[in-house]
């Protein structure tokens, strides 16, 4: 058999008119042309679909399987018109994001909560699995935007910058190094250095100063939260390095101070990979707009929610 959605329509159409005439008109067709298409699909199948001399006309058995098909399939194509022309328009579409930046979570769901109000119909996601694969994965299309702070020259690739900040050490107020008024390399050769759990060539302590300095800190402990690394932080358990954004947006305590890598301070920029035939994109260009907004400014232009 060669079942086409217009035979579907057909079936779907005589059922609930109950009979040729009306069918035709709800369809805007001649009864004539309606009748020819219904034997043509008679002919095909091998049995009749309806009881003829039945008032109002009524799907046989054969007619009632074909009918429960149609209920099946054609919400699902109509679904799949609205997507597609959701997707023509600039409405809807896909964004999964991977993150190589792991601090950049607290900062990135602002950013899509303002995303989502004005864009409802885009399917968002965070793919962390993805993090340390994520530009040869944006280029397979399993993700469609990457945020990094480390560009590559990749074909099919734009960096979008977003904003700078500056790495900065955190230690306990009480830590001798506290007295500095700045630390190199060299001071983090006898200390505990708290990070979060990801590669060395994705933590900026290690790719701007201990691995150039051939560095190597006494012991790593790695933790996953923001607010715990302050916590050890606080209680003299270990020093840390962390965007200096973070710092400004919340401070979890006041036992801690920050101070300068170097003399002249640690300067990085985050960017936002996209494929180039997707960074124009109506919805894209906006999530970008917004990603380029620092994050402390953006936490104060989103509502918070009453508690």
């Amino acid at each position: 058999m060669h079942i086409e959605f217009r035979h579907l329509r057909t079936i779907k159409a005589i059922h609930e008119a109950g009979g040729l005439a009306r069918a035709a008109d709800l369809m805007n067709m001649t009864q004539s042309a309606l009748s020819h298409q219904v034997k043509g699909l008679e002919d095909q199948a091998g049995v009749e679909l309806f009881v003829r001399r039945s008032k109002p006309l009524k799907l046989s058995a054969a007619g009632m399987k074909l009918l429960k098909l149609a209920e099946q399939v054609l919400p699902q194509v109509a679904a799949l018109e609205e997507e597609f022309q959701g997707l023509i328009a600039g409405k809807s579409g896909r964004l999964h994001i991977a993150i190589e930046c792991h601090a950049c979570f607290e900062w990135l769901f602002p950013v899509l909560e303002q995303f989502r109000r004005a864009w409802p119909d885009v399917d968002v996601d965070i793919r962390p699995g993805l993090a340390f694969d994520a530009l040869p994965a944006l280029r397979r299309e399993e993700v469609d935007l990457v945020i990094s702070s480390d560009p590559e020259n990749l074909e099919g690739v734009e960096f979008t910058p977003l904003f700078d900040y500056e790495p900065v050490f955190v230690a306990s107020s009480q830590h001798p190094l506290a007295q500095q008024a700045f630390v190199t390399a060299e001071d983090f050769r006898d200390q505990t250095l708290i990070t979060y759990p990801v590669e060395r060539t994705r933590l900026d302590v290690f790719t701007q100063c201990l691995t150039p300095a051939k560095v190597e800190p006494r012991a790593i402990r790695q933790v996953e939260l923001t607010a715990v690394i302050l916590l050890l932080v606080a209680s003299n358990r270990g020093v840390a390095v962390l965007p200096d954004w973070v710092l400004r947006e919340v401070r979890y305590h006041s036992d801690y101070i920050t101070r300068p890598i170097t003399a002249q301070g640690l300067n990085r920029r985050l960017f936002a990979a996209t494929r180039t035939e997707d960074t124009a994109r109506p919805f894209m260009a906006h999530v970008l707009r917004l990603a380029r907004t620092e994050p402390v400014k953006l936490q104060r232009q989103t509502p918070q929610k009453a508690v």
